[in-house]
């Protein structure tokens, strides 16, 4: 499935900014965290300085932007990460006819 320019342009959006990239940073570390544990381990891992409800906002654009799904599992929100939005950006780039590369 191809990706939408508006859509590549929401993931660069999101990924733009350098709380988002720690979040992001957080789920890639540990998959399937509450608002309260990503909290947590940003405070922790990186000191003070980011409220619960700027967290809860920065996840809210990195979902609208596909990087971030959530699930619900009784009263707690489960967040995890969606790279498939990234996938399809790097796809697109990708030359049919390239070889490829091996490390």
């Amino acid at each position: 499935m191809p990706i939408v320019g508006s859509m590549a342009e929401d993931v660069f959006k999101a990924l733009a900014d350098p709380t988002r990239r720690r979040i992001l940073d957080e789920l890639v570390q540990r998959d399937g965290q509450t608002l309260f544990e990503i909290c947590a381990r940003l405070v922790a891992g990186r000191g003070p300085g980011l409220s619960r409800q700027a967290i809860s906002q920065h996840l809210a654009v990195l979902e609208s932007a596909g990087l971030v799904t959530t699930r619900r599992q009784g009263r707690y929100k489960f967040h995890d990460v969606n790279t498939e939005p990234l996938e399809r950006i790097v796809t697109r780039w990708l030359r049919p006819d390239a070889p490829e590369s091996t490390p």
